[in-house]
C-alpha cells in the first residue's frame, strides 16, 4: 500500500493529475477543452489517490493509473482510443524519467539518503516539486510548440 496524506494528495497529487491530463492533451495533439480538463483532472487525480490504497505491489498502481488516463482521456476528453493510449504511455514514461533524475540528484549531488526522504511525507513532497516542474516544463512548452505551429486538432 502506498498511502498519501491529504497534503500530499493537494500540494503534489492534484498538482500531478493537472499536469497528466494537459500532457494527455499535448501528446495526442488536441486543443483543451477548460470544463472537460478540469472535471478529468480533479477525477484522476482522486482516482490515483484511492488506488494508493489498494493492497497491491508496488508498480501495480502505476499500470492501473494509465488505464484509468486511458479510461478518463477517452470517455470524458473525447480522445481517440490509439492517441489515448499513446499518450499515457508518453506521458508516464515522462514522469517516470523526471522522477529518475530527481532520484539522481537528490541521491548523488544533494548526498541525502532517498530512505529518509521518502519515509517523511513533508520531505519527500518537498523533494519531489522539481521533478514536477520539469514534468510541467515538458509537456506545456510543447503544447505551445504544437499550437504555434497550429498542429492541435479540435475534438
Amino acid at each position: 500500500m502506498l498511502k498519501l496524506t491529504p497534503m500530499e494528495f493537494l500540494v503534489r497529487g492534484l498538482p500531478e493529475a493537472f499536469l497528466f491530463i494537459i500532457a494527455a492533451y499535448a501528446f495526442s495533439k488536441k486543443v483543451i477543452n477548460i470544463r472537460k480538463y478540469i472535471i478529468s483532472s480533479i477525477l484522476y487525480g482522486i482516482m490515483t489517490y484511492l488506488v494508493r490504497f489498494l493492497p497491491i505491489h508496488y508498480g501495480v498502481h502505476t499500470i492501473i493509473n494509465v488505464f484509468a488516463l486511458i479510461i478518463i482521456t477517452v470517455n470524458i476528453n473525447k480522445i481517440d482510443l490509439i492517441s489515448s493510449i499513446r499518450s499515457a504511455v508518453t506521458t508516464i514514461i515522462l514522469q517516470f524519467i523526471c522522477e529518475g533524475i530527481n532520484v539522481l540528484i537528490i541521491q548523488y549531488i544533494f548526498n541525502t539518503d532517498i530512505n529518509y526522504v521518502f519515509s517523511d511525507p513533508v520531505l519527500k513532497t518537498l523533494y519531489g516539486i522539481p521533478s514536477i516542474i520539469v514534468f510541467a516544463c515538458v509537456a506545456i512548452i510543447y503544447y505551445i510548440r504544437l499550437l504555434r505551429r497550429k498542429e492541435l486538432k479540435c475534438i
